[in-house]
């Protein structure tokens, strides 16, 4: 298949995008590169994570087999334990439902996105 495009960026839904920049800015060691009420944005090495203002935002609830899935973000660490208690001082929660075992722990976001830390690869 011929190579058509290439990921300029991701956009996020959001219900404060300056607060949600800040979080993942802290959480991937990325740069605030905007940041304003209505929009914020994080980058790092030419690529950049948007969060956009949608009034009235209700993130998804935690599980919810009834409802579509929406994102969520795979963030690799080196140490699940140390990042989730970093996350959690930084404002995330962690939910009862952990369907991912010893693969990866659900967070959510101060937003209320669920997000999961998984266990960076070896070798």
């Amino acid at each position: 298949m011929t190579e058509h495009a290439d990921l300029a960026m991701v956009n996020l839904d959001s219900s404060d995008p300056a607060a949600h920049a800040a979080f993942y800015s802290r959480a991937l060691g990325w740069e605030v590169t905007h940041s304003q009420a209505e929009y914020a944005m994080i980058s790092k090495d030419g690529t950049s994570i948007g969060f956009g203002l949608v009034p009235g935002y209700a993130p998804p609830a935690w599980p919810d087999d009834t409802a579509g899935k929406r994102y969520h973000l795979d963030l690799y660490v080196d140490d699940v334990a140390l990042a989730e208690k970093d996350l959690v001082a930084a404002g995330a929660t962690r939910p009862e439902f952990q369907p991912g075992g010893e693969r990866w722990t659900v967070l959510l976001d101060p937003i209320g996105q669920p997000f999961c830390l998984c266990p960076r690869p070896q070798g």
